[in-house]
């Protein structure tokens, strides 16, 4: 090794050169690729717990449309519902110094319009939807098959959840907890009851914490469920026919 090959090895700019390249490039995949989200709430439950540590990825989104059934990650609704944009506006510097690792924790920095929520695509542009007090759902007339809701609004003596009844407008998507009975979501918001495809972050793709409920969290279409329900109703109606 020569001097001048020496001296740049051991040049403290090397380091810090080498340094930047590794964090930009980790923020890079970060922001384009996948990134590592956590539950904070219960308006997934059952399927989602609260703390369960998830992968999102970010490039499938880029070349198709949200199905249902689907599990997306998006900004918060302070970011794009025109009744709370007015009050918790924030600007696009800001919401990235708050998504920053070890960053976004120190105190003073949190904003409710830099946050992320987790939801669940049900109805996608077209689709037009009905949701019942009791938080059921139906597309185009049809009620739909959801396994992974347990947590339906309860509705004694004539209380439940908001009902909804809405045509999905274009390039939008209908999203709602798991946990009907106590997430805040399409039904709720007050200026819009839709969430903009260019507000999501990106589809949750697989959970590895904890590790022993690992495994793949890709869904598949509702459009199944639906089909399977439409046909469970066709088959009860033979055998009532039947007997």
């Amino acid at each position: 090794m020569n001097a001048a090959q020496k001296s740049r090895s051991t040049s403290p700019w090397g380091f810090w050169r080498s340094l930047v390249v590794t964090l930009t490039v980790a923020l890079g995949i970060r922001h384009f690729i996948v990134e590592a989200r956590y539950i904070p709430s219960g308006s997934m439950l059952p399927g989602l717990q609260l703390q369960d540590r998830l992968l999102v990825e970010k490039l499938t989104y880029r070349f198709r449309s949200p199905q249902r059934g689907e599990i997306v990650v998006f900004r918060a609704p302070q970011a794009f519902d025109p009744a709370l944009k007015r009050d918790y506006a924030a600007g696009p510097l800001r919401c990235f110094l708050v998504n920053l690792p070890f960053i976004g924790g120190l105190p003073g920095l949190q904003e409710p319009a830099c946050e992320a929520f987790i939801k669940r695509v049900v109805a996608i542009p077209g689709d037009k939807v009905v949701v019942d007090p009791n938080g059921r759902l139906s597309i185009n007339g049809k009620a739909v098959d959801e396994p992974y809701v347990e947590r339906f609004c309860a509705s004694d003596q004539g209380k439940g959840c908001q009902p909804l009844r809405a045509v999905v407008p274009p390039r939008s998507v209908l999203v709602l907890g798991d946990n009907r009975a106590n997430s805040w979501d399409g039904r709720f918001w007050p200026g819009t009851h839709f969430l903009p495809d260019d507000q999501i972050i990106g589809r949750a793709l697989f959970r590895f914490w904890p590790v022993a409920s690992a495994g793949s969290l890709v869904s598949p279409d509702l459009q199944l469920h639906l089909s399977n329900a439409s046909l469970s109703r066709e088959r009860r109606s033979c055998l009532v026919v039947q007997s």
